[in-house]
């Protein structure tokens, strides 16, 4: 698989931002994809050292317009930290 099918965008909030002061990155990726593939993308595209990768699956919200109700769709997002030192540049990606 395309390392970038797997890491589709990176997920640029004040959250996320503050945590790549950290070393930490926040990226939106596929609904199938596994913590090693992760690894595995992040250190193919950005040529970086990942030491720890959590992921979380977030649900869609449900909302209103009128009396029809949807629901969003929800994503799945993983939290990357690099090993000391490392950096990523968000700003070139955008």
């Amino acid at each position: 698989m395309n390392p970038w099918e797997i890491v589709r965008r990176p997920i640029m909030t004040e959250k996320s931002l503050r945590g790549s002061e950290a070393g930490k990155y926040t990226f939106e990726v596929a609904p199938g994809a596994t913590k090693i593939a992760v690894r595995q993308a992040v250190e193919a595209l950005f040529a970086v050292k990942v030491r720890k990768v959590n992921i979380m699956n977030l649900r869609g919200r449900t909302q209103r317009r009128g009396r029809h109700v949807y629901t969003t769709p929800g994503m799945r997002k993983a939290i990357v930290t690099l090993a000391p030192g490392a950096k990523i540049d968000l700003e070139s990606l955008t």
